[in-house]
């Protein structure tokens, strides 16, 4: 299946993939994933694949050498997650998961939920066997998430996160705090933002496209909850977040059946509107 995004030069990269792959014959099969696969890639997106090996060959396949055939890299190296990364020449990233073949494709139908392939036969950009295809074929459909039990999960995430977040400010953890408030709270809220809004398309990325899936009024909620890593500004963002998680709780009561814990949100609220001590400088002996 032929697909074009708005990069020519990412369509021609993977057309590429596709030739260099099916050349050769330490690779069972190639499943590309994300904005490509979506419809979404432009000029700033990256090349994200699955190279399945087999399994006889996983010790003498040289990921970087099979990749400098694309282009020539910048940088090439394997990335905390186990993941080789590439720059390639023209600044374009790239993604590349080196997985044995023999159990790596029968994982693939256990990422429903959590990857959608629209299009898998377009996905799939070699398959020596037909097991990539028949596996990708299961994340073809993407399956909204069930609204009352993950608006319950969300509600009970951001309640424990937002106390944890507030009892590190008490301790005048900025730095830490500031962290929390944009890489777990923040998320969250924007899922369950989504999901009262019904607009879950990017609901695994929720930040993605924000700008086009959300009304302003969300975006303003989202933007009044962040702040720069100084102190007096983490403290106003963790409030006005934490009130716009209490009101997206609210609407989503009045939505579906979920159980608020409405005491512990209000001691939240009093924990994060209390000034914090000055710090208490140590004593030296005269």
């Amino acid at each position: 299946m032929s697909v074009r995004s708005a990069c020519p030069a990412l369509d021609a990269r993977i057309a590429r993939l596709r030739e260099i792959a099916r050349s050769d014959q330490r690779l069972e099969g190639v499943l590309l994933y994300g904005s490509w696969t979506l419809g979404e890639a432009d000029a700033h997106s990256d090349i994200e694949a699955y190279l399945y090996v087999v399994d006889e060959h996983l010790d003498d396949f040289d990921g970087r050498a099979f990749l400098e055939q694309l282009a020539p890299l910048k940088l090439a190296y394997t990335n905390m997650y186990g993941i080789l990364a590439v720059v390639f020449d023209d600044l374009m990233r790239g993604e590349f998961h080196l997985t044995p073949a023999g159990t790596g494709i029968s994982e693939v139908p256990t990422w429903e939920g959590m990857v959608h392939l629209p299009r898998p036969e377009a996905a799939v950009l070699l398959d020596r066997t037909g097991r990539l295809t028949r596996a990708a074929r299961r994340l073809a459909a993407f399956r909204p998430p069930e609204p009352a039990d993950t608006a319950q999960q969300l509600i009970d995430e951001l309640t424990n996160w937002t106390l944890m977040l507030a009892h590190v400010l008490a301790r005048g953890e900025v730095a830490r705090a500031h962290a929390l408030l944009h890489s777990v709270v923040a998320p969250q809220q924007l899922q369950l933002c989504r999901l009262l809004r019904d607009s879950t398309t990017h609901w695994l990325t929720p930040s993605r496209a924000l700008e086009g899936d959300l009304p302003a009024a969300d975006r303003a909620r989202y933007t009044a909850g962040t702040a720069a890593a100084r102190e007096e500004e983490v403290r106003t963002a963790a409030r006005n977040g934490w009130r716009w998680s209490r009101d997206l709780t609210a609407e989503a009561a009045e939505r579906w059946t979920v159980r608020v814990p409405s005491g512990l949100h209000e001691e939240i609220s009093g924990l994060l509107a209390t000034p914090r001590p000055p710090r208490l400088r140590r004593q030296l002996p005269e």
